[in-house]
């Protein structure tokens, strides 16, 4: 048995009480610590406290422990080593009970990651992040480790307000920058906002990321789904629904990679003027443009009407948990009335954003992703024309993600499903939408994996499309 010496059981809970009063308490410990044992509570090699220790918490003699120890060591259930705890020596060996239930297939584990969703994990700045978190913990002021401000910490507020406004070309007054744990939380809040305002319903685009819906739904509104074609949002659509607010991917909609175009960008503002109603910007995944310059927020255009959501989860990771949410001046105490729980993300994670930016360290992350990016997505690209010639590609100009446009005839969840039974993951375009759709597509991440695991990847997709592709019937010559 390995000798761990981490693996400790000191906190566990013991009932050594004795109903009748009768069993002498070494027995009564030993059998508390034998049914931990016997239950999976202690496991094997959880070393247990030390007699003294022991005794001291149960308020009885240090003898009574060693006793029990004595005899569970005699019955095999601990050993005890010189110079080392005494630890868990057996484990329960009977089987799991049969059940009558199917079995559920075993699926190949995933060896390659084409999901759309997350940026590139092992890119992830560790030493600097780690830089910025021991910088903050040991100059934070005792006040900045009591009760954080529900709004977010100042600090934050300010240098989103001033990355916003350089890097965005935002309107941001720090009083109107709120932290917040990402994108959807933030659209939460602004949503409950809406509510209390008398808005009742929102539009979002169609297809678009299922979370959005449900983050709008739970907050109250009812839900409409307005299509969105090469040019973005079909704004004539909205029109047609009696939405008073619609949330908006302006840089790069997901999931299929377009820009809102300039005529409707303006078409969008003008109509929240006519509703007296608001746009609610989700700017995800805005820094990541290849082939044209970065697009500014549409919230610039009317900060009176926009809202504009954005996080890190997309440039460094979703674990961190860090957003923001810029609102309008006129709705910013509106926005924390209708959020009174609502809770700002730890502020020493706060604090070492800040730091992390105000150090050029985010910008610097930034460059160096945008380089590394582009060339997967080149690669990709390419080794799609090659595997796949009579497949289309679209949305590459930005984001993390891409469209692969499929034949007529193909069954495109049959291949996800095939790709996913041979450890490829990727996802249907129809995942986003809210009915199916004729056009057949895949969305395929390029975020969260390596170079080298592009050509194997696309080779399984691949077999997974011409393992599920419909096969032409034989000509009888009738």
């Amino acid at each position: 048995m390995a000798d761990s010496q981490t693996n400790f059981a000191w906190a566990t809970l013991l009932d050594i009480a004795a109903p009748d009063g009768r069993r002498r308490l070494h027995d009564r410990l030993a059998h508390a610590l034998r049914t931990a044992i016997r239950t999976g509570r202690l496991t094997l090699g959880a070393a247990v406290p030390p007699s003294r220790a022991l005794a001291e918490d149960l308020g009885c003699s240090r003898w009574v422990v060693t006793q029990a120890y004595g005899q569970l060591v005699a019955e095999g259930y601990l050993v005890a080593r010189v110079g080392s705890a005494t630890r868990v020596s057996w484990t329960p060996h009977t089987a799991p009970p049969r059940s009558s239930a199917p079995r559920t297939p075993v699926r190949a584990p995933i060896r390659y990651d084409l999901a759309p969703g997350l940026p590139d994990l092992r890119a992830f700045p560790r030493r600097r992040w780690a830089d910025a978190v021991r910088t903050v913990t040991g100059s934070a002021v005792h006040y900045d480790l009591g009760l954080p401000d529900p709004a977010g910490h100042p600090v934050l507020r300010t240098t989103l307000a001033q990355y916003l406004q350089r890097s965005r070309g935002a309107d941001a007054p720090v009083h109107c920058v709120s932290v917040c744990a990402g994108v959807t939380d933030g659209l939460v809040r602004t949503c409950r906002a809406l509510h209390a305002e008398g808005i009742t319903d929102v539009a979002l685009e169609e297809p678009g990321w299922g979370r959005l819906r449900d983050a709008a739904s739970s907050a109250g509104l009812r839900v409409h789904a307005v299509p969105a074609d090469h040019d973005g949002l079909r704004v004539e659509e909205l029109v047609r629904t009696p939405a008073r607010a619609v949330v908006v991917g302006a840089a790069h909609q997901f999931p299929t990679g377009t820009v809102l175009s300039p005529a409707r960008r303006a078409e969008l503002v003008r109509w929240a003027r006519s509703v007296d109603g608001f746009v609610i910007e989700d700017d995800y995944d805005a820094e990541f443009r290849y082939d044209h310059h970065p697009v500014a927020v549409l919230q610039g255009m009317d900060p009176g009407r926009v809202f504009l959501l954005g996080s890190v989860s997309k440039t460094l990771s979703p674990a961190l948990g860090l957003g923001w949410l810029l609102a309008p001046a006129a709705l910013t105490q509106a926005l924390r009335a209708a959020n009174p729980v609502a809770a700002a993300p730890p502020v020493l994670d706060q604090l070492a954003l800040a730091t992390f930016i105000d150090r050029g360290w985010y910008d610097a992350h930034l460059r160096a992703a945008r380089r590394r990016f582009r060339s997967r997505r080149d690669l990709l690209v390419h080794t799609l024309a090659t595997h796949l010639p009579h497949s289309r590609v679209s949305g590459t100009a930005a984001g993390l993600h891409l469209l692969l446009h499929l034949p007529d005839g193909t069954d495109a969840r049959a291949a996800v499903q095939a790709a996913t039974a041979a450890g490829l993951r990727l996802a249907d375009l129809d995942t986003y939408r809210t009915a199916p759709s004729p056009q057949r597509a895949l969305v395929l991440g390029y975020g969260n994996i390596n170079d080298t695991e592009i050509p194997p990847a696309v080779a399984l997709l691949t077999e997974a499309l011409r393992s599920t592709a419909p096969h032409p019937r034989a000509d009888t010559g009738r």
